[in-house]
C-alpha cells in the first residue's frame, strides 16, 4: 500500500528544512563577517618551517588535522553543544565551552577560538539570535564562549539537525585552511579543488566517526599543530593572526 503525504505538509516540512540549509549556509559562509579568514591555525607556520610546501604535503597537513583533530574534539563537541543547547542544559554548555578551552594549546588558538566566539556572538546579537531574544529562562552564553559553543546555538535556533551543523562546521575550516594556503603558498585554485574532491569524502567520515566516540574517547593529539602554532608567535614575517 502507498501512503502519500499531503501537499501541504510536504511543502510545509520542504520549507523548514530549505529555511536550516539556508540558515547553515549562512553560517558557513566565507561572507560572514566574524574574521575567520584572519587565522590559519598554525599553517602558515607549517608553511615557514617548510613542512608543508606543495599539493599533495597540503592534503597529507589537513588530513591529519581532521583525523586527529576535529574528529575527536570540535565535531563531537559540537554534536553535544547543541543537544545541550536544545535541553536548555546549562551546566552541560559550561562544561563543554571549558573543555575546548583546556584542549587549545597554544595562545594562539585560544584566542582564535574565543575572538571568533565574539565575533560570532556580536553578530547573533545584531540579528536578535542570541539565546535571550527567545526565552528568558534560556541559559546565557558562557562567558568567552568558545566559536564552537555560540556555532551549536547558532545552528540549534537556526534548526539544521546536529549532523549536517557538524558538516557545515567541517566544511569552513576545510575552506578557510584552503583559502590560507592559496594566499601563502603557490598554491593555485584549481589545485585547491583537486583537494576538495581528495577529500570531500574524509569529512563525512569525520563526522561519521565523530558521532560514534564516547566522551572518554574525546580530545586532539597534533603535536605537530601546537609546535607550528607555538612558533607562530614569534614568527617574524606572517599574514595571519595564528
Amino acid at each position: 500500500m502507498i501512503i502519500t503525504m499531503p501537499i501541504e505538509a510536504a511543502q510545509g516540512m520542504a520549507q523548514g528544512d530549505d529555511l536550516a540549509l539556508l540558515g547553515l549556509l549562512q553560517l558557513v559562509s566565507p561572507a560572514l563577517p566574524i574574521g575567520a579568514f584572519a587565522f590559519s591555525q598554525g599553517l602558515e607556520s607549517a608553511f615557514e618551517l617548510g613542512w608543508v610546501k606543495d599539493e599533495a604535503s597540503l592534503g597529507d597537513w589537513l588530513t591529519g588535522v581532521l583525523d586527529d583533530g576535529l574528529t575527536r574534539c570540535e565535531l563531537p563537541v559540537l554534536a553535544r553543544l547543541q543537544q545541550a543547547w536544545a535541553d536548555e542544559g546549562a551546566e552541560a554548555i559550561a562544561q563543554w565551552d571549558g573543555w575546548l578551552a583546556a584542549n587549545r594549546e597554544t595562545a594562539e588558538l585560544a584566542a582564535e577560538d574565543s575572538r571568533l566566539g565574539a565575533s560570532l556572538a556580536r553578530l547573533l546579537g545584531s540579528l536578535e539570535l542570541l539565546p535571550s531574544d527567545f526565552s528568558a529562562e534560556a541559559p546565557a552564553l558562557p562567558e568567552g564562549a568558545s566559536y564552537v559553543t555560540v556555532f551549536a546555538w547558532a545552528a540549534q535556533v537556526r534548526g539544521v539537525a546536529p549532523r549536517q551543523a557538524m558538516l557545515g562546521f567541517a566544511w569552513a575550516w576545510f575552506e578557510n585552511q584552503l583559502a590560507v594556503a592559496c594566499k601563502a603558498l603557490p598554491l593555485g585554485h584549481t589545485a585547491a579543488q583537486r583537494l576538495v574532491e581528495r577529500l570531500r569524502p574524509a569529512l563525512v567520515t569525520a563526522v561519521d566517526e565523530a558521532l560514534e566516540l564516547n566522551d572518554d574517547e574525546l580530545g586532539p593529539a597534533l603535536p605537530g599543530l601546537a609546535l607550528a602554532s607555538a612558533l607562530h608567535e614569534t614568527q617574524y614575517s606572517r599574514l595571519f593572526r595564528s
